[in-house]
């Protein structure tokens, strides 16, 4: 657990000598767009899972987009939320159930017409609350849209609050083109730390030209103590394929669907389960059609956290056929794999950089080269033939990802550099 002793901190300067002296936690403002609209919500949790572990630390407020049928305001668990409206209520899906902004734009232009509203909301939003309350340090999920509305906000209100800003990948990969280049550029400048959750995105950054000493890779977490745990007792379905994530293009599910008669041919009683919502659903569900596999392929729809665990526990083998889009989008981490490592699940994946922080190939799990459904069929079927080969990944896998990426000690990370940086500014 992140401790709540302040006297840790007793030999820093500055602010953290002051949080010590008066026993006052410092304040953090946590900016995103993709946040739960409520609680129980099967959106993405990460950036909450990480805010409330921070409020040992710190006194958290949570700036994130209102949503229909949100609260504008509420406490989640000594988190803080306040949403801002951007529109009329109905209309504001923009960031929400769909795979995220980027998705949300592909599958339908008129929620262009949005963008700009979007920002402007944020925007006015973040300005009313530095000009209301003092603010120690402020942490914006993602380069674009967020820490180009904290770099504006600063300037406009004048109010320099410390920036540390955490890519996740979309936003660092996918928005190319010489203006987001530079805008890309003016933000980790602007940012007085900037952390990225894989090995390969601080490479990118790098490119841009971002200071080596301002970049740290810290993962976003899992819970690999309590929720995503092998259980020894459980009997797994020895011919269950497993995939879990939003259902847009850079996830590669219709290179696994197009994979799947291979795989029928080798393994007749192979079945696949897809846990997972987004703007290609329908159009993968048709590609199933096309392939003939309506009756080996089972689409489980979005699914909360709470249920994920027992869809890895009982899985033969996880597949996340990850590539990298057109655009230039691809995986920032994907923190699925960590997940089914946390329950003794098997892990093939595609070949995009961000997955070599989990998996070593042949030792924590098997890589593929993208956009080979053959080659992926010859992999799967290699395995579901070889369970004591995916007994060894499994477990090598599990050992890797507890020392990695569990929250406990991933929030640890985040305490220790926020702190750093707001001390750093007194």
């Amino acid at each position: 657990m992140i401790g709540t002793n302040p006297t840790q901190f007793s030999s820093k300067t500055g602010a953290a000598a002051i949080f010590v002296s008066t026993m006052r936690k410092p304040r953090l403002l946590v900016l995103t767009s993709t946040f739960p609209r409520w609680p129980g919500d099967k959106e993405p949790a990460f950036v909450y899972q990480l805010s409330r572990r921070l409020t040992s630390r710190f006194v958290v407020t949570v700036l994130a987009p209102r949503a229909p049928a949100s609260a504008q305001r509420e406490d989640m668990e000594g988190v803080v939320v306040r949403r801002y409206p951007y529109f009329f209520r109905p209309w504001e899906r923009l960031a929400t159930h769909g795979g995220g902004i980027l998705a949300r734009l592909h599958s339908n232009r008129l929620y262009y017409l949005l963008v700009p509203l979007f920002l402007l909301g944020q925007l006015w939003a973040l300005m009313r609350l530095l000009r209301q309350q003092q603010f120690d340090v402020i942490q914006a999920h993602w380069l674009i849209p967020q820490g180009l509305i904290a770099t504006l906000a600063r300037a406009l209100t004048g109010r320099p609050v410390p920036l540390v800003c955490t890519s996740h990948g979309a936003d660092l990969f996918a928005l190319r083109g010489a203006l987001m280049r530079r805008l890309k550029r003016t933000i980790l400048n602007e940012s007085d730390m900037v952390t990225v959750v894989s090995s390969a995105m601080r490479n990118e950054c790098l490119a841009l030209g971002s200071a080596a000493d301002r970049i740290k890779v810290i993962p976003m977490g899992v819970d690999l103590q309590r929720q995503f745990t092998p259980d020894p007792q459980g009997q797994r379905h020895e011919h269950e394929i497993l995939f879990v994530g939003r259902l847009v293009k850079k996830k590669g599910v219709a290179l696994l669907l197009q994979a799947m008669p291979q795989i029928l041919r080798q393994q007749p009683q192979a079945r696949l389960s897809i846990a997972g919502g987004g703007p290609l659903e329908a159009e993968l569900r048709g590609l199933v059609g096309v392939l003939g596999i309506r009756e080996q392929v089972t689409f489980l729809g979005m699914v909360g956290q709470s249920e994920l665990p027992n869809l890895y526990r009982r899985a033969a083998l996880f597949v996340a056929p990850f590539v990298v889009t057109d655009s230039g989008d691809q995986e920032g981490l994907g923190l699925v794999l960590v997940e089914a490592a946390g329950c003794g699940c098997p892990i093939v994946c595609g070949d995009v950089p961000a997955v070599t922080d989990v998996i070593q190939d042949g030792d924590t799990g098997l890589i593929v080269a993208p956009d080979d459904p053959s080659a992926l069929a010859a992999v799967i079927t290699g395995l579901l033939a070889d369970p004591e080969r995916r007994r060894r990944l499994a477990d090598n896998a599990g050992r890797h990802c507890r020392l990695a990426f569990d929250w406990e000690s991933v929030a640890e990370r985040y305490a220790r550099l926020l702190l750093g940086v707001a001390t750093n500014r007194q």
